[in-house]
């Protein structure tokens, strides 16, 4: 698409969520749920398939692209972009660059549209950030594929039409070899979800365990080639961590203008508490780090779309980013005082919501052990 479609597709974003859903985040947060107009609106514009390839009814952005969306998502409750989000990154990616044909025109149409959701089935109770602890085990059996193990902290999980699960194809191999890929439709025999996780924050973003009970899928099942799923794996959650970090950059941008506009009015000894310098420099310091967060991720996304860096710039952006927000949001709290630790405030709402993002989609201490691993890649440094 042409830069002034998009700018009417992100301008269409930014009214949608500031004037729709961000009157109704109490409401989200209070019911545990995204109300079914603002799916339908979502759906309405696109949204279910905004990264998916135009031939299959997608909007096909860019990453340059992707991030500017990102950005206004995170103006508002996460669990909205949640709705929608693993159609268009990790679970719908999958199949988008690794699918085949079938698989393709199969299930991208009914993502784009919002008729299907897709899960990102990878995380287990012993393999998060480190594959090697990954127990699901996938055996051939004739022209079928029998999938036996559970998974945990899936988002969508409980509204989930189809897994993108990653099992164990090769007992013999150890690390991230060995492992495949599969679709794998909830309605299949041996698929169960279990209840609603209750979590910290990211209320109406809903994450569940999945277990895989003896569930048989046809051969045409796997996706790409056989013991080759984590190093999709990899590609797609590389593409995520960067949208991971616009959204923050956007979470950022909302918490700073609360504050402000707190600061602005609020008093003490009858004078707005902004009057107070050390207030100011609570605001500065937000400022400044969501000038450097958004500046960032520009720089890296632009990297990824031309091919130059798509791992260590991804890596380095979610780090700062989601580092980044856990100071704002607590600066947040901070300029508000007292109010600031009362549920009804959106910025203690904030506080809660942003501590997911150090964790998922690879912890910091991840991130950092894959920036730092690349780094010394590049200068031939011998494993």
């Amino acid at each position: 698409m042409d830069a002034e479609d998009f700018r009417q597709i992100r301008d269409a974003v930014r009214q949608l969520v500031r004037e729709s859903v961000v009157p109704r985040e109490e409401l989200i947060e209070d019911e545990d749920r995204i109300p079914d107009d603002l799916r339908e609106q979502a759906a309405g514009m696109g949204l279910f398939g905004y990264a998916l390839p135009e031939e299959f009814g997608g909007l096909g952005v860019t990453m340059s692209e992707d991030v500017q969306l990102a950005f206004e998502f995170g103006y508002t409750t996460p669990a909205f972009r949640s709705l929608f989000g693993t159609n268009n990154g990790i679970a719908g990616q999958v199949i988008a660059r690794f699918g085949t044909d079938e698989q393709k025109h199969k299930y991208l149409p009914r993502l784009a549209t919002g008729e299907l959701i897709g899960s990102f089935a990878l995380t287990e109770a012993e393999a998060g950030s480190d594959p090697a602890g990954l127990r699901t085990t996938a055996r051939r059996d004739g022209d079928q594929w029998v999938i036996n193990g559970s998974k945990r902290y899936i988002t969508n999980a409980p509204i989930a039409d189809l897994f993108v699960v990653f099992a164990r194809s090769n007992p013999d191999e150890r690390g991230g070899r060995g492992i495949s890929s599969f679709v794998v439709e909830t309605t299949t025999p041996g698929v169960s979800v279990g209840p609603k996780d209750k979590k910290m924050g990211q209320s109406g973003a809903w994450t569940a365990e999945v277990f895989l009970d003896d569930v048989r899928v046809p051969a045409d099942a796997l996706i790409g080639e056989e013991g080759r799923g984590y190093s999709k794996a990899l590609t797609v959650l590389s593409r995520g961590r960067l949208h991971i970090a616009a959204l923050c950059v956007g979470m950022a941008q909302r918490v700073l203008d609360e504050s402000v506009a707190y600061a602005a009015t609020a008093k003490q000894g009858g004078a707005p508490i902004g009057r107070f310098q050390l207030v100011q420099g609570l605001l500065a310091d937000m400022h400044a780090e969501l000038l450097a967060g958004r500046s960032m991720v520009r720089e890296v996304a632009a990297r990824y779309d031309s091919g130059e860096d798509m791992s260590i710039g991804p890596s380095s952006a979610k780090l700062f980013c989601t580092e980044m927000v856990g100071r704002a949001t607590d600066a947040a709290v901070q300029v508000h005082g007292g109010m600031g630790y009362l549920r009804t405030a959106p910025v203690e709402r904030f506080y809660r919501d942003a501590r997911l993002f150090r964790l998922y989609e690879g912890t910091s201490e991840v991130q950092r052990v894959i920036i730092g691993g690349g780094l010394l890649r590049e200068a031939g440094m011998a494993r």
